[in-house]
């Protein structure tokens, strides 16, 4: 079992960092990542330390990008209003608040089996981060 230079196992600092990708928010995983990248040699923590990064950012930007179409659709909405006409966007909110729980509910899953197989030193094949992380860091 490789130790890191904090004397902790390197799954278990792997497990942390994606945990605190879960709970810290960016400011916990950025340090975690930042350390595991300058002060650690090893290739397995520093691809699963970037890795939860990419896939917390990937997370942001989808509920970014889902929450703008209820924006847009309310702008639609008073352009109509312009025009004595009425759209109505329940419906639209009621499906935008199912697709971010349903992307909150997938991020964590995904966080916790990552944090479970970090521990062995393994992973979860996820293909668009995969191949974002290998073309940068090989």
């Amino acid at each position: 079992m490789q130790k890191t230079r904090l004397g902790i196992s390197v799954g278990l600092l792997g497990a942390a960092i994606y945990l605190s990708a879960l709970f810290g928010g960016y400011v916990p995983l950025i340090l975690l990542v930042g350390y595991a990248l300058l002060f650690e040699e090893n290739p397995w923590l520093k691809k699963s330390s970037v890795k939860a990064a990419v896939i917390m950012f990937s997370f942001d930007l989808l509920s970014t990008l889902i929450g703008f179409i209820p924006n847009v659709i309310e702008v639609i909405n008073n352009i109509a209003g312009v025009f004595n006409s009425n759209f109505s966007t329940i419906l639209i909110d009621k499906i935008m608040v199912v697709f971010n729980t349903i992307l909150a509910i997938s991020e964590k899953i995904i966080f916790i089996i990552l944090a479970i197989k970090a521990l062995t030193q393994g992973g979860l094949s996820i293909g668009f981060v995969d191949k974002v992380i290998s073309k940068y860091m090989d």
